[in-house]
């Protein structure tokens, strides 16, 4: 499976486990994907199997829920939540144990591969899935249940961001999958860095730009990295790269002046590029 495809195609044309699947393989040499791939489509027969007669968003929604987390045991890793494995989804499949983002792939791709309508809301520090477009109801692939109601999201926004969370619970929105695909490989980024890998770092945020190249976060973290291991000129790229995608005029104009000033930067820093 080549990554880059993923970059070029319609983000509707993305298929969620497929790409994932993809991504994680990248730190697994030359394994065979083949049982993953047979594993899915099990996963995807159970699931249509037992909702075959679900229509309505409620029925869909306690089937995803029977068949991934009762019958097959998908469930959050509570117990070594910041582990990088939770967040692969090759490691995710074999242990059945992994981080919101990873679990609601599953159960999205799953949705989908049924018919079903199904996204990832992008909750704050959180991940939850919604079914159904009539009459959504909401689930929790993390903690294997649902449906969680509009009180229950408020909770959680209220607890990473106050009482903004309030407003925030009624805005939520559903991610695209280049969005979702991000938030997985910023996972395994941040906590590549935390562990002090940086050269795995770098890779997994040169797979961001070529999964999702619109994106600047992932290009300044790139630009970042570069310094880290004195490479100038590779931060200038990525920051030109920035720039390409950046529409912001004060952004753009921070970036053309980080840009220029690395031209005669000595030494480089750890630091990485400074934005304002």
């Amino acid at each position: 499976m080549d990554i880059t495809n993923i970059g070029l195609v319609d983000d509707d044309d993305i298929l969620l486990d497929i790409a994932a699947l993809a991504l994680s393989q990248l730190d697994h040499g030359e394994a065979d994907l083949q049982p993953y791939l047979a594993q899915l489509d099990e996963i995807e027969d159970l699931v249509c199997a037992e909702g075959r007669s679900a229509f309505l968003s409620g029925e869909r929604a306690a089937v995803l829920l029977e068949v991934m987390h009762h019958q097959l045991g998908f469930a959050g890793d509570s117990q070594a939540y910041d582990a990088p494995i939770n967040a692969d989804l090759v490691r995710v499949l074999d242990r059945k144990r992994g981080l919101p983002i990873s679990l609601a792939i599953l159960y999205v791709a799953m949705a989908r591969r049924a018919g079903w309508t199904a996204d990832v809301l992008n909750v704050p520090g959180h991940v939850l899935v919604r079914i159904g477009e009539k009459n959504p109801v909401v689930i929790d692939p993390f903690m294997g249940h649902g449906p969680v109601s509009a009180d229950d999201l408020e909770v959680i926004c209220c607890h990473y961001l106050g009482d903004d969370g309030k407003d925030v619970a009624l805005q939520v929105e559903a991610m695209s999958n280049r969005q979702i695909l991000t938030r997985l490989l910023n996972n395994q980024a941040i906590r590549a860095e935390q562990g002090g890998d940086l050269p795995h770092a770098f890779a997994v945020y040169s797979r961001i730009t070529q999964v999702a190249p619109d994106g600047p976060e992932a290009w300044q973290n790139l630009a970042r990295l570069h310094l880290a291991f004195e490479d100038v000129p590779g931060a200038r790229h990525c920051l030109l790269a920035m720039l390409e995608v950046v529409r912001d005029p004060d952004l753009r104009s921070r970036i053309k002046a980080t840009h220029d000033a690395l031209a005669s930067a000595s030494p480089p820093t750890s630091e990485g590029p400074t934005l304002g």
